[in-house]
């Protein structure tokens, strides 16, 4: 049973629950347990090994069974998940290369935490923290600071954290108590902040976006700073649009704001996706450590760093921005293990994986990826917003990722997307931030693995049910309306 019933089966965001694609249709999630039978059937070429035709759903089986029994069952429950590279609502990485799988499957019992019993995954640990400073433009005078995580939710708390501490200490030198700290950010940060600031009881000053941006600007960050803020979170790669935030902008008001005697403010940025795209092909935006306001960058190794889940990367600008009292020194398995992460066991193998795509692609092969995600993302837009019934929502440079919405149909976009699910496709339908709220979008994520062909193909699915919604929705129809209630399918 999940640990808190309300929470299976739906997404967080901004704190409320809403409905998944998975609560429409066939009655709550409480009603299909309640009508679930407490057993599983097992096929009869099964139960003569098992010597059963049913086991229990909900409780241990009295006795094992053999390999083979255990995995068709499983195997056969699964195959009612959605095809992962028909998954348009994820960020996260669906395909790898044979080589990369098996490189993490010879590495799947190897303990991340435990560097004394294998150092040479520790080092490829510490190979990658440095070539992500170097990307990022850190010194190369110095050692890199940084380390890996389980994804870029806990690498955005480690670097918060760090902001918090520092902040903190220059209060407490100042002789004031340090205890009423605040952290800006847009209304459109992904969920792992606000979850930041109530873990850790920092004040979130969420900036609502619009009505002409959907992101955070330079002027609206510098407005809400004051003597308490411990710091700007700056988006790189919005996972409501896919925008770059005007990083250089905003720590250019924030220069300015410091100049003037007011706060000495510093910016985390949240590249959880951007932080492995612009540096490839965007690698005139300045946005990283070139911005000596910059204290630490966060990104996602299986997002564009194109590695499966789960692995995430924070790192520093230089040792000086990580307090040193919260790096612990532990003993472990006979040696001395310095260690700041919020988990403490986890697998090795994403970490070996992300060094393999380093140096499977290189600068040269990680470009010829973003770019050619960045392309299909480019051509599939520009068709969208060529059909009468769609409108783009975002506009300008970032990740590629696009949002459009329906406009002057009888339909919504949560028709859309429910249509969409009968051919496949997995497409996000929700409301924009605060600010936006009253605006509803579909959002493409296009990741490495959804070519041009697999493009021509959803482009063909999505003009065949917006005729047929179209149909439906003509004066006339049965269904005339279309539905507008707020389903969504967010994912980050």
């Amino acid at each position: 049973m999940p640990l808190h019933p309300h929470l299976h089966g739906r997404t967080q965001r901004g704190g409320h629950d809403r409905a998944t694609a998975s609560d429409r249709g066939h009655g709550s999630e409480r009603s299909a347990r309640a009508e679930a039978r407490d057993t599983l059937d097992v096929r009869p070429q099964f139960a003569q090994d098992l010597g059963a035709t049913e086991i229990p759903r909900y409780s241990l089986p009295p006795a094992s069974m053999p390999a083979a029994t255990a995995y068709q069952i499983v195997h056969d429950e699964l195959m009612l998940d959605g095809n992962a590279r028909l998954n348009l609502a994820t960020f996260v990485t669906t395909w790898m290369e044979p080589e990369a799988a098996r490189l993490m499957a010879e590495c799947a019992e190897k303990n991340m935490i435990d560097k004394d019993e294998y150092p040479q995954t520790a080092e490829l640990e510490r190979r990658c923290v440095n070539i992500l400073a170097r990307l990022w433009h850190a010194s190369d005078e110095e050692e890199a600071t940084g380390c890996s995580t389980t994804g870029s939710s806990e690498a955005c708390m480690l670097g918060g954290l760090a902001l918090k501490w520092r902040w903190r200490e220059r209060e407490r030198a100042a002789g004031r108590p340090g205890d009423r700290p605040n952290l800006v950010m847009g209304a459109n940060v992904q969920v792992c902040w606000e979850k930041f600031c109530r873990y850790w009881d920092v004040e979130a000053r969420l900036v609502p976006v619009g009505p002409d941006v959907a992101h955070l600007t330079a002027e609206r960050a510098v407005e809400h700073c004051d003597g308490n803020t411990i710091g700007v979170v700056a988006v790189l790669g919005s996972t409501y649009d896919g925008a770059y935030e005007p990083v250089k902008e905003i720590c250019e008001a924030l220069d300015a704001l410091a100049a003037s005697g007011g706060p000495d403010v510093g910016v985390h940025v949240d590249g959880a996706s951007g932080a492995m795209v612009a540096p490839f092909i965007d690698p005139d935006l300045e946005w990283d450590f070139r911005l000596p306001r910059v204290q630490s960058i966060n990104t996602s190794g299986h997002k564009y760093g194109l590695v499966y889940p789960g692995v995430g990367w924070v790192v520093w600008r230089d040792a000086g921005a990580l307090p040193d009292d919260l790096v612990f020194t532990v003993d472990y398995l006979g040696g001395q293990m310095p260690t700041f992460a919020l988990n403490f066991s986890r697998p090795g193998a994403q970490v070996a994986a992300q060094y393999f795509n380093f140096l499977r692609l290189g600068q040269s092969g990680y470009r010829e990826v973003q770019q050619a995600c960045r392309d299909t993302a480019d051509w599939l837009s520009s068709e969208i917003s060529a059909m009468e019934e769609y409108d783009l929502v975002s506009d300008g440079p970032g990740i590629p990722v696009f949002a459009f919405r329906t406009v002057g149909t009888g339909f919504s976009v949560y028709d859309v997307s429910d249509a969409l699910r009968s051919r496949g496709w997995l497409v996000p339908a929700y409301p924009m931030p605060e600010g936006m709220e009253d605006v509803s979008v579909l959002r493409i994520v296009v990741r490495n693995g959804f070519s041009r062909d697999l493009a021509e193909l959803f482009l063909r699915d999505l003009r065949t049910v917006t005729d047929h919604l179209a149909a439906v929705a003509a004066p006339g129809s049965a269904n005339g309306e279309g539905r507008r209630e707020h389903h969504t399918a967010f994912r980050h």
